[in-house]
């Protein structure tokens, strides 16, 4: 497809590296040229430098040809007077990054529907949510949900300590009274989709899909001495700290933002009743003992500094917190962070660069099925996606047991009606149903493409 991303900030990049990744054509747009040119060196792009709410740079990207046109700088109101004129000259779809808490609060299905914007995307609320996720499993590195939270897939690490090393997925399953399945394993850089006489070792990454419900019922059986996450601190003031600070206290959670901007602390005040702000250095070792660190079930480091938030959380794991998280959008220092303990490290620009590629796929799709979740799971190296079956294919309305697969794909979970199905051998896919599809070493367009 033809797209067009203006604005080549991090997200931007994000964005532009995974849509060539995938095979489009990509025109990047930005007013400083110096930044389009070091775009244009990394990656296969066209660049044009301008104002993408001109005329004549629309008219010089081809925005009335482009099949999808993306603008995410860091103005909202730029954003959206660009998707407005870009579908005005013709663009088929149009997405803007709109993050103000004002207009996600209260205005944005108004604006999007006279504005004509496909879609708006906020980092920090999806970052936030993905956080919000997490907390819940203390364990668990990574959450991922699946046909509106029916299905839940949760990536964690097995240590030294758990019950799992040793066990095989066979035994695993008549050992724990819960409905789950073992989706895939990440060993030394290598992804598994496992059999049943897989044995699990210290240090696998370990992916398990079942409802909220049974893994619930499994985690507290896996890991029974863990507490829930009640008490949370969060370092730093940003638009993920609000975000995420709403959705812990309706969950009833107590919250604590320790920031430095003193307006920014007063403004969350007004805005975050119930939470406790403050105005202090979050990186100063004696404001955060004595608020409380120690005694904290979470920690999450929402700095706008990398190598602040991987220092904070090394310092709240040496006092014992519960459950640290950590935002870190330089891949190099998520990599060297992983490596030394931090596991549960989290990127907005990675986390959009996966809605984008599924909007992308999604308007490919000419099939009976259509891309409704996707997610780079075991650190990018398998994708987990999820179709509505839009119509009768190949794969409906027969054994599972009797469909040929490709190599390293597996059908992971099935949902119909609301009704969740980890997928045996006898089950049959049906139209209408929401199907989870785990694949490393593919790129699945259409449920489909997981046939030989």
């Amino acid at each position: 497809m033809n797209i067009v991303v203006v604005g080549c900030g991090k997200i931007g990049a994000a964005i532009i590296e995974n849509l060539i990744a995938e095979g489009h054509d990509v025109v990047a747009v930005d007013h400083n040229e110096q930044v389009v040119n070091d775009i244009c060196t990394v990656y296969d792009a066209i660049g044009v430098t301008g104002n993408a709410t001109d005329c004549n740079t629309l008219t010089e990207v081809g925005a009335a040809n482009t099949d999808l046109f993306v603008a995410v700088t860091g103005s909202d109101e730029f954003n959206m007077l660009s998707c407005f004129l870009a579908k005005k000259m013709g663009a088929a779809n149009t997405i803007a990054r709109i993050r103000n808490p004002e207009y996600n609060d209260q205005s944005l299905g108004f604006l999007r529907q006279h504005l004509n914007i496909s879609m708006s995307i906020n980092p920090e609320l999806l970052l936030a949510h993905e956080l919000f996720n997490t907390l819940k499993f203390p364990s668990a590195v990574k959450i991922e949900t699946f046909a509106h939270r029916n299905l839940e897939m949760v990536e964690f690490l097995l240590r030294a300590e758990s019950d799992l090393c040793g066990l095989s997925l066979v035994d695993m399953r008549k050992k724990y009274n819960a409905n789950f399945l073992v989706c895939a394993v990440s060993r030394e850089g290598e992804v598994y989709i496992p059999s049943g006489d897989f044995v699990l070792n210290e240090g696998d990454k370990i992916c398990i899909i079942s409802s909220p419900a049974e893994l619930n019922k499994l985690f507290k059986t896996l890991v029974p001495t863990r507490r829930q996450v009640k008490d949370i601190m969060i370092a730093g003031a940003g638009k993920t700290s609000y975000y995420l600070a709403k959705m812990l206290l309706a969950a009833g959670n107590s919250v604590k933002i320790i920031d430095n901007n003193k307006e920014r602390c007063e403004e969350l005040c007004e805005a975050l009743k119930g939470a406790v702000i403050i105005h202090g250095d979050p990186a100063n070792e004696e404001i955060l003992l004595e608020e409380g660190i120690s005694s904290a079930d979470a920690f999450v480091a929402l700095t706008n500094i990398d190598e602040e938030n991987i220092l904070l959380s090394f310092f709240a794991s040496s006092h014992n917190v519960l459950k640290v998280v950590s935002n870190v959008n330089r891949r190099a220092f998520a990599s060297v962070a992983e490596k030394l303990g931090l596991d549960s490290i989290f990127s907005p620009k990675k986390i959009v660069a996966d809605v984008f590629v599924r909007y992308a796929r999604a308007l490919q799709n000419s099939l009976g099925s259509k891309v409704e979740r996707l997610y780079k799971i075991m650190d990018g190296r398998a994708e987990a996606l999820e179709f509505i079956i839009k119509s009768e294919n190949e794969l409906t309305g027969v054994p599972i047991k009797t469909l040929k697969f490709k190599n390293n794909v597996l059908i992971a979970g099935i949902i119909r009606k609301r009704k969740p199905i980890i997928p045996s051998g006898d089950d049959v896919i049906m139209p209408g149903d929401h199907v989870v599809i785990l694949a490393a070493g593919h790129r699945i367009n259409d449920i489909t493409d997981i046939i030989k």
